[in-house]
C-alpha cells in the first residue's frame, strides 16, 4: 500500500473546507474538533483538511507540529477509514504541543465516527 500523503487524500479548496463545515456533523475532543462529511458515491478514499489558527497556537513551529502530527496519523490510518471529508481544527488553545497528547486524541476521534459511514 502507499503510504505517502498525496493530493487526492487532502482537501485543498475553500469549497471544500465549506462543504465540511455546512455539513454541521462534528465530533469534539478536548484539544481538537473532528468534522466530518461522507463523500459522494463513487469516492473511495478519504480526505483530510487541517484548520489551525494563530488564535490557538501563535508560533509557527507549533502549528507546523500540530499539522505534521495529524498528517502523520491520517496516513498510518488511512486504509481503515472511510470515503469521508475530515477537517480538524484545534477547538482550545493548548498549554503546550506535546506530540503524543495530539496524535492519540486524533485516532481516538477517528474511532468515533459514525459506523454507518463504514458500511457504504
Amino acid at each position: 500500500m502507499n503510504q505517502s500523503f498525496a493530493r487526492i487524500y487532502r482537501l485543498t479548496k475553500t469549497d471544500d473546507f465549506s462543504s465540511v463545515f455546512g455539513f454541521r456533523k462534528a465530533i469534539r475532543g478536548k484539544l481538537i474538533m473532528l468534522h466530518y462529511q461522507p463523500r459522494a458515491e463513487g469516492m473511495n478514499d478519504p480526505r483530510l483538511g487541517l484548520v489551525v489558527g494563530k488564535k490557538q497556537l501563535k508560533k509557527a513551529v507549533d502549528r507546523n507540529i500540530f499539522k505534521r502530527v495529524i498528517r502523520e496519523q491520517f496516513r498510518l490510518c488511512r486504509a481503515e477509514l472511510p470515503a469521508v471529508d475530515l477537517v480538524v481544527r484545534l477547538a482550545v488553545k493548548p498549554v503546550k504541543t506535546n506530540r503524543k497528547i495530539i496524535a492519540d486524541e486524533f485516532l481516538m476521534l477517528v474511532k468515533k465516527l459514525p459506523r454507518q459511514l463504514y458500511s457504504k
